[in-house]
C-alpha cells in the first residue's frame, strides 16, 4: 500500500512588532484538507490587522489542488488576501511561479517568487521602506535606461 501525503504546516512567530506566518504545502491539496486548513489559518490571523503579516509559503513539495480545493484556496485568499504585507513563496516548478503571479492579483501585499529559501527570507527580512527603495531604484534604473 502506497502512502499519499497531503496537506499543510503551519509556523508562527513574532518579532518585535512583525508577525511571520511559515506555510509548507506536501502533496495534493483536497477539499477535506481545507476542512482542516481554514479554521486553522483563520484562527492564526484573528485579530491581527496591524501589524500585518509577511508570510513564507514552501511549495517544493507542492502538487497542486484537487478541484474543489482550488475554489476554497480562492475563497480564503479573498477573505484574507489585505491581511498580508508581503509573501514570499518558495518553489521549484514553472507552474508554482504561474500560481504565485495569479495569486498576487488577489492580495494587498507584495507577492514575490523564489527558487531559493535564503533569498525569500533576505526578502521577508527587510524593512518595508528598503524593498520600496530598492523597488524605486530599480524603476529608476530601468526608466533612464530604455
Amino acid at each position: 500500500m502506497k502512502i499519499k501525503r497531503h496537506g499543510i504546516s503551519i509556523g508562527m512567530e513574532r518579532i518585535d512588532d512583525d508577525f511571520f506566518l511559515y506555510i509548507k504545502a506536501v502533496g495534493q491539496l483536497t477539499h477535506e484538507d481545507y476542512e482542516y486548513i481554514t479554521p486553522l489559518l483563520e484562527y492564526a490571523l484573528e485579530g491581527v490587522k496591524k501589524p500585518k503579516v509577511q508570510m513564507l509559503i514552501d511549495l517544493r513539495d507542492f502538487e497542486g489542488w484537487g478541484l474543489h480545493a482550488i475554489w476554497d484556496e480562492f475563497k480564503l485568499t479573498l477573505k484574507h488576501g489585505n491581511e498580508f504585507c508581503r509573501i514570499a513563496v518558495l518553489g521549484d516548478e514553472g507552474w508554482q511561479q504561474l500560481a504565485t503571479k495569479v495569486g498576487g492579483w488577489f492580495v494587498s501585499g507584495e507577492v514575490r517568487y523564489f527558487e531559493k529559501q535564503h533569498e525569500a527570507m533576505d526578502w521577508l527580512s527587510q524593512a518595508p521602506e528598503e524593498v520600496e527603495k530598492k523597488g524605486a531604484e530599480k524603476e529608476l534604473a530601468f526608466s533612464t535606461h530604455s
